[in-house]
């Protein structure tokens, strides 16, 4: 797989479903299945409930908690980019209580939910969205996709179907 690093902070020691290891490898998946042939960083934070509340505050003006935001950098097709240039992809911030509680409620484990939402915050970070119907059908078949063949490639997770609402990070 491509050269991906991910840079992993979680300064209050909160519990996340997935190792580091589960995390990059989950990331890399995406890239490399995306094409994307630049190196790249990225930063993985995993927050608090309230944490996250306050992030999605600040970052969309949504006065709630969340399960995960991506907030985008550079996109690696970036032209201003030097050719061996590496690409700063951007943030993906994990609540892994919002996690858990919305993986039993949907009745799968906390590790699956966070390999869908990585899968899902990496394609936000390449571009993809969900604003409007036909852009939600398109990441939404993508993001199938990928996690089904993550599945078959011996990843944590079963998750079958995505379900975002068209306001999650």
């Amino acid at each position: 797989m491509l050269a991906c690093t991910v840079d992993i902070s979680n300064g209050d020691g909160i519990t996340c479903a997935l190792t580091d290891h589960e995390a990059q490898r989950a990331v890399a998946f995406v890239l490399a299945h995306e094409g994307v042939t630049r190196p790249c960083y990225l930063s993985l934070s995993v927050v608090s409930d309230d944490q996250m509340r306050e992030l999605n505050l600040e970052w969309r003006h949504v006065d709630r908690c969340t399960d995960v935001l991506s907030l985008e950098c550079e996109r690696p097709d970036d032209r201003s980019l030097g050719e061996d240039e590496p690409c700063e992809l951007g943030d993906v911030i994990l609540a892994p209580g919002y996690i858990s509680r919305q993986a039993c409620h949907m009745k799968t484990t906390p590790a699956e939910e966070t390999t869908l939402l990585l899968v899902h915050a990496t394609l936000h970070l390449l571009g993809y969205d969900h604003v409007d119907e036909g852009d939600a059908r398109l990441m939404e078949a993508r993001e199938d996709e990928l996690v089904s063949q993550l599945a078959h490639a011996g990843a944590p997770i079963h998750v079958e179907l995505t379900r975002h609402g068209g306001d999650e990070g």
